[in-house]
């Protein structure tokens, strides 16, 4: 019985006096002493050999020899560690130019946006901000939204938890609201920012986009000053001298309105996205409702007022001939290092 206590002796002795210098050597120590296969994983099972009275003393020693491989092991480890970061510090050449960082560019989404931006400010008005949590009066009522307008139903709208009346808003004309319930005429402002509707994701829709508002509520504002301020952006952002406004609905203005811009049809390209038409529609616009006005604590028998709106994904896709308005929301290097020389 005397071998086993020698054997395990002698795997001590060369526990402690392992010196492995390099990181492989380090790894055969760490296979011959803890890996799955390690020399003393053997040596528990010969207690079973040895005399009752010197189990205790047996097992001691057996165990000693694996816990000294572990902090052995530990400690090789660390110091090769600092040798390595040493050598790499040694050799550190703090003249060597730095490795080039790649700048980023503007998000195609932003780029459209200070682009409009810049051109409606160039017309007088000024940006206005609102919560993306809203409440039920500013997102609808104070719209002039009917109870039971489809909009307002749980398919359309993100309502919050156990809550009737707060909700992720669903256009920025809230913001429209609450600047006229806080100001007074002259109004003349665009509200930008993320709205959120319930909608089925795909090449042409997205459950949360960007939209820009426009309102503008004075003495004497006409049909005829929303027509020349929409035609002055259309011509400012597409280069177009040709618009067009088809009736429609929408609950806060009337009379309403669809505005479509002329891109022609002398390739494939426009051809698609006018259905063969030559008009691109591009957003949707009217006369503020008196009710609107009135909702807002504003007189309707003394101020008019136009107001617009529009999708920034429609304009960018246009601008930068994207296809799916999924690619905006995917963050896919790929994507967004095209947009490298857009200013």
């Amino acid at each position: 019985m005397a071998e086993v206590f020698e054997t395990v002796e002698q795997l001590i002795s060369e526990i402690e006096s392992a010196k492995p210098d390099t990181p492989e050597a380090l790894e055969q120590f760490r296979i011959r002493f803890l890996g799955s296969k390690n020399v003393i994983k053997p040596l528990f099972g010969e207690i079973r050999n040895v005399p009752n009275e010197r189990k205790k003393e047996y097992g001691q020693l057996v165990n000693k020899a694996k816990e000294l491989a572990e902090a052995r092991y530990n400690s090789l480890k660390e110091a090769l560690a600092a040798q390595s970061e040493a050598a790499a510090a040694k050799e550190l050449d703090l003249t060597r130019p730095g490795d080039p960082f790649g700048l980023g560019s503007r998000h195609p989404i932003s780029t459209t946006l200070n682009r409009i931006v810049t051109i409606f400010q160039r017309m007088g008005f000024s940006v206005a901000e609102g919560p993306d949590i809203e409440d039920d009066w500013h997102n609808f009522t104070a719209m002039n939204t009917p109870e039971d307008h489809p909009a307002r139903d749980m398919q359309d709208t993100f309502y919050l938890r156990n809550s009737a009346e707060l909700l992720l808003r669903t256009h920025t004309s809230p913001v429209q609201a609450r600047v006229m319930t806080s100001q007074k005429p002259p109004i003349r402002i665009i509200a930008p920012g993320r709205v959120y509707r319930s909608e089925t994701i795909s090449a042409r829709s997205h459950a949360q986009f960007h939209q820009v508002e426009g309102l503008y509520v004075d003495e004497g504002v006409s049909f005829a000053d929303m027509k020349q301020t929409l035609m002055y952006f259309a011509q400012e952002m597409f280069g177009t001298p040709k618009i067009r406004l088809r009736p429609s609905y929408f609950p806060f203005t009337e009379p309403s309105a669809e505005m479509d811009v002329w891109i022609g049809m002398d390739n494939e390209k426009n051809y698609r996205l006018s259905k063969g038409t030559g008009w691109l529609e591009i957003l949707g616009c009217g006369m503020v409702d008196p009710q609107v006005l009135e909702n807002c604590g504003i007189d309707p028998e003394r101020y008019s007022g136009f107001a617009f709106g529009m999708g920034i994904e429609r304009q960018a896709m246009r601008l930068y001939d994207i296809p799916d308005i999924r690619l905006f929301f995917e963050n896919d290097v790929r994507f967004l290092e095209q947009f490298k020389a857009v200013i």
